[in-house]
Order: structure tokens, then C-alpha cells, then sequence
């Protein structure tokens, strides 16, 4: 099964980034997980969206050609950041990509509740009529105190996390292969 994730942190220590990349590495016999280069896009401008630059193209293609979508999110003043926002508009215009599309969320971040307020807003983002994705309720991760439950390496550590995190990717896996008839 092909996933893209994006991750909506540019920063070079980014947790979500590290994560991403932990499940990249410990679900490579369920999943492939490609990162997509969502920190070179452009900002989007309506005038280019018939004909979008390159990367907006490629990256628009990778996301047509995906079993599912996997969205590691920040949390910045209660809200997702404006990279992942400008990710979203470039690729809910003209073909849609996402539309239908299973998608995963996740978050980490140092407070206590995860990235609850930027993961409920996003959820909302996901349903707009350009993006239209599908999002299994319940399936939420929402990593608080990461800085506790990861190494230096970037793996989780935190066995009860690491748990339940296994239990959500298999029910996305199970899902998205269910929802190939709807697509």
C-alpha cells in the first residue's frame, strides 16, 4: 500500500517530521510511506492554478497515484501552520487530488494535549467541497509530551504510545483497503 504523507512543520528538529519518519521506518512491511516536499511549494495564487508550477504538479500526481494520505500536523496558536494550509489550496483546486482520498492524521507536540485544536480544525479543512477526503472517526492520534516519549534518534519510546499507534495504523490500512470500492 503507497501513503504520501505531508508534514506541516518546516522546521529542522520538527517532531511531527520525526515521527513521520518513525512510522515510515516501523510500518514499512504494511505500508510504504513517501514524505512530500510540501516546504518547497510555492504560495498558492489562484492565477497559476490551471497552469501550477512544477512541484505543485508532481507533487499533485504523487498524491493521484497514492493508496492514501498520511498528515503529520503542528500545532501553532491552536491551529494548523500556514505550509500545510498552502499545501491544502494548491491541491483541493482544478483536479482535486484528495477528493476521496483515506487520510490519517497525526500530531505531536510538547503540551499536554497534543495537537487536539489543530487536528479539530484540520478534520474541518479535510471536508471542504475542493478536498473532500475521507477521515476514520475515532482513528486520532494526538501525541502530547513528545519530548518525553522520544529519543534522540527519533524513535517513540513510550510503549503504551508506541501500542497504540500500531492499533490506528492497522485500522487505516484496513480502511483504506476498504475504501478502494468507493474510490
Amino acid at each position: 500500500m503507497k501513503i504520501v504523507a505531508m508534514v506541516g512543520s518546516n522546521r529542522q528538529d520538527s517532531y511531527n517530521m520525526k515521527l513521520t519518519r518513525f512510522l515510515q521506518k516501523r510500518y514499512t512491511n504494511k505500508v510504504e510511506i513517501e514524505i512530500l516536499p510540501i516546504d518547497q511549494l510555492p504560495f498558492y495564487n489562484q492565477d497559476e492554478e490551471f497552469n501550477p508550477p512544477t512541484i505543485v504538479k508532481e507533487i499533485k500526481d504523487k498524491i493521484l497515484l497514492s493508496d492514501g494520505i498520511l498528515i503529520a500536523t503542528p500545532e501553532y496558536n491552536g491551529s494548523i501552520s500556514g505550509m500545510l494550509k498552502n499545501a491544502l489550496d494548491w491541491f483541493s483546486r482544478v483536479d482535486q487530488v484528495m477528493v476521496k482520498k483515506p487520510v490519517m492524521i497525526v500530531g505531536a507536540s510538547m503540551g499536554a494535549m497534543g495537537t487536539i485544536r489543530a487536528q479539530m480544525q484540520l478534520r474541518q479543512i479535510l471536508n471542504a467541497p475542493g478536498i473532500g477526503a475521507l477521515t476514520l472517526p475515532g482513528n486520532e492520534v494526538f501525541i502530547g509530551s513528545i519530548q518525553n516519549k522520544m529519543d534522540e534518534q527519533g524513535n517513540l519510546t513510550d510503549e503504551p504510545t508506541i501500542e497504540f499507534v500500531d492499533s490506528v495504523i492497522d485500522n487505516f490500512v484496513d480502511w483504506t483497503e476498504k475504501t478502494k470500492v468507493f474510490s
